[in-house]
């Protein structure tokens, strides 16, 4: 959540940063937010001052009480009228206070000076690791066709299209991907492993910032209003909601493998073909909890942590560094990374690894106290995907696969799978 205090001390500041965005809408925004935080203001003040003058009365009266036994009935009347202005003051405080939270929470994060300006064409290619095949070949779909490990007709026979049913081997894979990942995680990376539930409240929905925003993308339950989560980054992110934790325990990080749920309202009809879009996917989650101070070295650890997964699938990738007008909504800055699938000749994004910056603590009011009795501060929040499987199982096949037909799984999966190589029964 953007901090009002911030918009009231540097409007222009605030602003600024803002319109890299390029969203209009915004402006109008920020425009309704200052004009309710100037009347919350000044009925603060028109409050703090009513009280003042009953406190004070108050002691009058009781003087007078103790001198009449009584007071008269124009005092009485005096003091039920000043009771009533500050009731409706006070009540017409708190629903201009719901309205600047309610409209706070449409408010995106303030991209970090070091993005690029402009939209998704001025994305910048950091880095990039291995040698991309020439571009051709069978697309994955049709690979997993020939190994028999993707049977997407059932999938959509059973939850409609977008939901992809692996079948033997493909199961397999899966399941040693998420195997793979996790081990290398916890292992080597150092995160904790957690299982966290797969339906949330509405408001670990708005903590990491799904809501209000999106909720025409998710996925939600009635009459008991619950939400199948996007990613394993909200019930994670939310493990330290309303918590002042110790400063010398930051940083701390999360690995989750869960399912994800996603209905992608507005991506209809794009990469309807293979695994490029789906609305029910499985990722293996990164979240990590920082100090300020530590949150752009964490930021750089973290990319780092999801890259290594590449490395050991053997998939050349790139690491691209979002523009201001291209971030998501919640993200301060972001890398893209985007590994080679030869096969249908594309970049695909495979995992974002994000920095929030205090913009989701914020939201759900996790904080960390520095040192014994300090004051407690707002944490940062970073999250990556270590990584999504639909794509990098796409860019797997499409890579790795022999002129015979097979795929040949790289030696740091292959342990997992329980095999080297994914062949169409009955060949090689």
């Amino acid at each position: 959540m953007i901090d009002l205090k911030l918009l009231r001390a540097s409007p222009d500041q605030v602003r600024a940063a803002l319109a890299r965005r390029g969203d209009a809408s915004i402006t109008r925004l920020l425009d309704e937010l200052e004009a309710l935080d100037i009347r919350r203001r000044a009925l603060t003040g028109q409050l703090d001052q009513l009280k003042a003058e009953r406190n004070a009365a108050a002691q009058g009266d009781a003087r007078l009480m103790k001198d009449q036994g009584a007071l008269p009935a124009d005092v009485r009347t005096q003091r039920k009228q000043l009771g009533d202005r500050i009731a409706g003051l006070d009540l017409e405080l708190r629903e201009l206070e719901a309205e600047l939270e309610r409209k706070a929470l449409f408010v995106p994060n303030l991209p970090l000076p070091e993005l690029p300006d402009g939209d998704a064409r001025q994305n910048q290619i950091v880095r990039a690791w291995g040698e991309p095949a020439r571009a051709g070949g069978p697309p994955h779909w049709e690979i997993a066709e020939a190994l028999g490990i993707l049977d997407p007709a059932r999938g959509a026979k059973l939850a409609g299209s977008g939901f992809p049913l692996f079948v033997g081997a493909g199961a397999r894979l899966v399941r040693a991907l998420i195997n793979f990942m996790l081990d290398l995680h916890t292992r080597e990376h150092g995160y904790v492993e957690v299982q966290p539930p797969l339906l949330v409240r509405r408001e670990i929905m708005i903590g990491t910032g799904q809501l209000p925003r999106f909720a025409d993308d998710a996925y939600r339950t009635e009459p008991d209003d619950l939400f199948l989560i996007p990613t394993a980054e909200v019930p994670v992110t939310n493990l330290l909601r309303e918590e002042i934790v110790d400063g010398a325990t930051l940083p701390r990080g999360y690995v989750a493998y869960t399912p994800c749920f996603r209905r992608e309202a507005g991506a209809a009809g794009k990469d309807t073909r293979g695994l490029l879009r789906v609305h029910q996917f499985d990722k293996v989650e990164l979240v990590r909890f920082s100090r300020a101070a530590a949150s752009a070295a964490e930021h750089e650890r973290l990319t780092g942590h999801a890259e290594e997964v590449l490395r050991r699938l053997e998939l050349p990738y790139r690491v691209v560094l979002l523009a201001a007008g291209d971030v998501g909504f919640a993200s301060a800055k972001t890398y893209d990374l985007e590994v080679w699938a030869p096969g249908v000749g594309a970049w695909l994004e495979c995992s974002s690894s994000s920095t929030f910056t205090d913009f989701q603590a914020r939201r759900a009011n996790i904080r960390c106290r520095p040192q014994p009795g300090s004051k407690p501060e707002f944490v940062h929040t970073l999250n990556a995907s270590g990584v999504a499987l639909p794509r990098t199982i796409a860019a797997l096949l499409e890579t790795h696969r022999q002129p015979d037909g097979a795929v040949v799984l790289p030696p740091a999966l292959a342990p997992y799978a329980g095999t080297e190589r994914l062949a169409a029964a009955g060949g090689g």
